[in-house]
């Protein structure tokens, strides 16, 4: 797997931090990292995007940007109001094989979710990941609308043949409710593919050396980390859907309701 395309299944979903973790995972591992942001919307030029903060957070990576846009819109649109030049998916792959000659993995960062258009042709990331014949993770938020969100993503990747990896749950909270526990078990059934790991909430602020330390156990092995989903859904799962809102105090001590009696016959 020499290249590997992340996206959300929408915008602050954490795919940035996963990102970031998945090179911290893999640099841990022995392997050399190199993080593609196709583009970049929202950032002047003098600020840090989001390649910066994965090799702020990951350590020694190699980062490429192929364009920044100033406002925070989808990149075709942002390209169309700063009057700049838009990011095509054939250049997205070319600079994603060129980088994977050079390291043993490429990450491809996209913007918000798979289908966001890079140019006025409707370009997406979904787009460059069929020319690079690159497998797919899906970082996806933990509460309610999440599953919607994931199901239409794997299906978008499946019509178009492409592989999807796995599912990373972008930000996991100290106290989950409900939905999102109930969602641990089923995130990997509407995706079809397996639950790769859960970042807890907070993990982009932590200082890089305790997040490249911490990494490789919020990850599962196949991204390179120690994490395992059936014990983290034996932590988190709910009561059991069968048990009855009744007691059993209340059960035991209720007579069984009698049978109605059948009318007589005329």
């Amino acid at each position: 797997m020499p290249i590997l395309v992340i996206t959300g299944t929408g915008t602050e979903v954490g795919k940035t931090v996963t990102t970031a973790a998945v090179a911290a995972a893999a640099l841990a591992a022995g392997r050399s990292v190199a993080v593609l942001k196709a583009a970049q919307t929202g950032v002047r030029p003098d600020e840090r995007g989001d390649a910066d903060e994965v090799a702020r957070l990951a350590g020694d990576v190699t980062t490429a940007e192929l364009a920044r846009y100033p406002e925070p819109l989808a990149p075709a649109t942002a390209a169309l109001r700063a009057g700049m030049v838009p990011v095509r998916p054939r250049e997205v792959a070319d600079a994603a094989a060129k980088l994977a000659t050079e390291h043993d993995l490429v990450l491809v960062e996209g913007a918000g979710g798979l289908l966001v258009r890079f140019d006025e042709a409707g370009g997406t990331l979904a787009d460059a990941a069929e020319l690079l014949r690159a497998p797919v993770l899906v970082v996806a938020s933990a509460g309610l609308g999440t599953l919607n969100t994931t199901d239409l993503t794997a299906r978008e990747l499946r019509l178009r043949g492409l592989e999807l990896l796995g599912v990373v749950i972008g930000s996991w909270p100290d106290a989950p409710d409900l939905a999102m526990r109930c969602n641990v078990t089923d995130l990997p059934d509407v995706a079809g593919a397996p639950l790769l790991g859960a970042l807890p909430a907070g993990s982009g602020s932590l200082a890089p050396d305790d997040f490249r330390a911490a990494a490789p156990g919020w990850l599962a092995s196949r991204l390179d980390g120690t994490w395992e989903a059936e014990a983290f859904r034996s932590r988190t799962q709910p009561e059991p859907w069968s048990r009855s809102p009744v007691s059993r105090g209340d059960r035991s001590s209720s007579p069984a309701p009698s049978a109605p009696s059948s009318p007589s016959a005329p």
